[in-house]
């Protein structure tokens, strides 16, 4: 049988037959228990230490792992085997496919009280837009427009508060100065990509009634895939993939004068082109609507239980203390480097300074908690690898082809949909 999102809120929406017992996680409470955690985070094992000394009859044991695909599918595969981890680092997006496979339990009745800690676009990612929650959000990955002031300052350029003025500004860069960028339009980069629309207000994934919705395609993608292709067809931005030598290398360079990242984007340039350390600053992302900011997020993880575990209570319990505890999420900041998803704890203590890398814009994490403030819901499907290996293919020919970008967005939508009818999902 194939198993879809555990939620009872969404079960027949998704066509599900629950299974008394399904995920064989019954509790164990009789005396000490010991808890494996499978995670990727630097040092994170300095920050469960803290955990372990308080909580002697609940230790946590850390297991370093991969991360992204290659931990999806070793989770899904300790799941049939029957020897899943306790607690697992999970990224925003695998939720949906875990939760759809019966991986991941849901923990609203230890975790639900958390959900002030965190804004509400992050919130909503870890419930799949129902009333299950299926991990606590760890680190989030608001998005920022980074620029060289510098440069900026060398050639007039005004930092843009609109999309049209991005457009504006990247054409006058270019007529003042035809070796350099303001950013580039990257082909490999789907979870990019991702946020731009989420920004926009798009909405991929949905549920209604009982079938899957699938707007990848819908007026807010279309409107940002339209805007970008406009400006590579004329030239006005560069059409370079990211992570690439060459990229790093107009990075230092300064041909790419700015960047739509994530807060995370320091640690980026600190290793890729440390020589223009202090010349970057940071702003918002440019806005269709000014009066109504937003902002959309790349990248962020999560800390969830699995199905499987027999002590789903305390698991959940330390998923919550790991990252709301004013101690604990202190620790993942200096210990892992991680912006935590925790709002109270982005400005302040150990964020109360900016990042090495940017020390001459000292409200460096107070305007970045300001925009993660602003951070649009989004709800992630169950085969957000289609979608994205869709787009990596087609808006990669596409660029190469000089052509259009909305019919490669097309194939984005063909291919979702056709992945989830094949795979037994009801789609309407």
């Amino acid at each position: 049988m194939r198993l879809h999102l555990v939620q009872k809120s969404l079960a027949a929406a998704l066509g599900l037959v629950l299974l008394a017992g399904c995920g064989g996680g019954a509790e164990e409470t009789d005396g000490p228990v010991e808890l494996s955690f499978w995670s990727w985070a630097p040092n994170i094992e300095k920050v469960v230490e803290r955990w372990n000394a308080g909580h002697p009859g609940a230790k946590v044991v850390v297991s370093r792992q991969a991360s992204g695909d290659d931990l999806v599918t070793k989770l899904l595969t300790s799941a049939k085997g029957g020897n899943p981890p306790d607690l697992a680092q999970v990224e925003y997006q695998a939720l949906p496919t875990l939760v759809g496979n019966d991986v991941l339990a849901d923990i609203s009745a230890a975790a639900g009280g958390a959900e002030d800690a965190f804004a509400p676009g992050v919130w909503d990612q870890v419930t799949l837009g129902g009333s299950g929650v299926y991990a606590v959000p760890q680190d989030s990955g608001p998005m920022m427009f980074y620029y060289r002031a510098d440069l900026f300052e060398q050639y007039g350029l005004t930092v843009p508060k609109t999309w049209d003025d991005y457009a504006r500004t990247a054409r006058d860069l270019r007529a003042k100065a035809p070796d350099r960028y303001l950013g580039t339009f990257s082909s490999n980069d789907p979870g990019w990509f991702a946020g731009l629309v989420q920004q926009a207000g798009g909405q991929w994934w949905s549920v209604e009634g009982d079938k899957w919705k699938v707007a990848v395609d819908d007026a807010a993608s279309r409107k940002v895939t339209a805007y970008w292709s406009g400006l590579v067809a004329e030239g006005a931005v560069d059409k370079s993939p990211m992570y690439t030598p060459e990229w790093n290398k107009a990075l230092n360079d300064g041909v790419q004068v700015g960047w739509l990242s994530a807060v995370w984007a320091p640690g980026v340039l600190q290793g890729n082109a440390g020589s223009t350390k202090g010349k970057w600053a940071v702003a918002p992302l440019p806005q269709w609507d000014p009066a109504t900011p937003r902002t959309g997020s790349w990248g962020g993880s999560t800390t969830a239980v699995t199905s499987g575990s027999k002590h789903q209570r305390v698991a959940a319990e330390f998923a919550v203390w790991l990252n709301t505890d004013p101690g604990a999420v202190a620790a993942l900041v200096t210990e892992s480097g991680v912006y935590p998803a925790a709002t109270a704890a982005q400005t302040g203590g150990a964020l109360s300074g900016p990042p090495a890398f940017f020390a001459n814009q000292p409200d460096f994490y107070t305007l970045a908690a300001e925009i993660a403030g602003t951070a649009a819901s989004f709800t992630w499907g169950p085969n957000v690898n289609v979608a994205y290996t869709t787009y990596k293919n087609a808006f990669g020919e596409a660029i190469t082809a000089g052509a259009d970008l909305v019919p490669a967005l097309v194939k984005v939508q063909e291919a979702t949909v056709a992945d989830l009818k094949a795979n037994g999902f009801s789609v309407g």
